[in-house]
């Protein structure tokens, strides 16, 4: 079973806690693969289009005479070959959207999850509903990488931290204004939380409360 460590609001380590089966699920790196490429594809809507030659508004007439010019033959000036003409074979703005089943992505979720407790990138905040201001939701994370980010033996940090995910339970929704005001840093629900977003979120900072209801 997974552990994750604990902390205050004011950053002090306050022991851990065994996160739920959802943070135990078998390695399964085809399904989180597929995940992502599904919300990559999404993301991005795909919908550009370009003119053909029979959409441009342009006059239809020929533009001198087919022979006896001593030049090519040319016909309407909205021919792909002119600045100004439609484009052949251009994007038609047809979006065909890849999709997962529900329960392929339930399950993408967890693997994910799984993955980052095993990393050691899940951390617990109890009363993280309670920050008011965003010097104290600064000094929060500072403290947590000062105890979570290890050094190695060369020096090294083990984990470069770039960004960090908040995930915040609803009854503690109003603290998003605050944490959002921290450099790299993403506050989402637990209930839009999705493969994607754990695979790329950095450290996961959750919020207690969405495990231990009181």
């Amino acid at each position: 079973m997974s552990k994750a460590n604990v902390y205050s609001a004011k950053g002090i380590r306050k022991g851990s806690y065994s996160l739920p089966a959802i943070f135990g699920e078998k390695e399964n790196l085809p399904l989180l693969a597929q995940a992502v490429r599904v919300y990559e594809d999404r993301k991005h809507l795909g919908l550009a289009k370009a003119k053909t030659r029979a959409e441009i508004e342009r006059t239809k007439k020929k533009w001198y005479r087919q022979k006896g010019t001593g030049g090519a033959r040319h016909g309407a000036r909205s021919a792909p070959i002119f600045v100004g003409g439609g484009v052949a074979h251009g994007p038609k703005g047809v979006k065909r959207t890849l999709a997962l089943p529900v329960k392929m992505k339930r399950k993408a979720l967890a693997v994910a999850l799984s993955l980052k407790a095993k990393e050691a990138e899940v951390v617990l905040v109890d009363g993280l509903g309670t920050l008011k201001k965003a010097k104290d939701a600064q000094k929060l994370v500072n403290k947590i990488v000062k105890n979570e980010v290890k050094e190695t033996h060369t020096g090294i940090n083990r984990k470069k931290v770039t960004k960090f995910t908040f995930v915040v339970s609803d009854e503690a929704w109003g603290v998003a204004k605050v944490l959002g005001n921290i450099k790299n840093t993403l506050v989402v629900p637990f209930g839009s939380l999705n493969a994607y977003r754990v695979f790329f979120g950095g450290i996961l900072i959750f919020d207690k409360g969405i495990f231990v209801k009181k």
